[in-house]
């Protein structure tokens, strides 16, 4: 790595950033018909009074250039929180470099610090470099759990 690497948690005055890496993150996964949140979403999201998730910025020198988003679940199984990661992004130009370690170790730690029992997430099935990546971290393909969702419209019929 050339550039010195830091990470820190993001602020309202990053959500402009935010929203940049999200989008491309969005258009890595070929979802970006789908990124419908606004800067507003996120303030309210991250910083309202209940704050629902948590951004961290990883940063090459000065600039953002990966992130990861993630909140608390709760095991009843283990009795203790857990934490889903909902996104770890880095930036094309920028992947290779040991970035996108060292924000899934970061995470991993904070879910230590707070007392997690486990960290979970989801990833595309086409995603070859992301599942290769989860691998050699040491992570756990469940093949007998499939992820389940109801959208917006799901939630209003019933």
């Amino acid at each position: 790595m050339t550039a010195e690497w830091t990470i820190r948690r993001a602020t309202v005055d990053d959500l402009p950033e935010v929203l940049r890496l999200v989008r491309a993150l969005a258009r890595y996964e070929k979802l970006e018909d789908q990124f419908v949140a606004t800067e507003s979403d996120f303030r309210e999201a991250l910083f309202g009074a209940t704050p629902r998730a948590e951004i961290w910025l990883g940063f090459a020198g000065t600039r953002a250039v990966g992130y990861v988003t993630f909140f608390h679940t709760f095991s009843t199984f283990l009795g203790k929180p857990g934490l889903y990661l909902e996104d770890l992004f880095v930036e094309e130009s920028e992947r290779g470099r040991g970035y996108g370690s060292r924000l899934f170790r970061f995470v991993a730690q904070l879910a230590r610090e707070r007392g997690c029992g486990r960290m979970e997430w989801s990833a595309l099935d086409w995603n070859e470099p992301a599942l290769k990546f989860y691998d050699a971290m040491g992570a756990k393909l469940l093949d007998d759990w499939r992820l389940l969702r109801l959208d917006a419209a799901g939630l209003e019929r019933l």
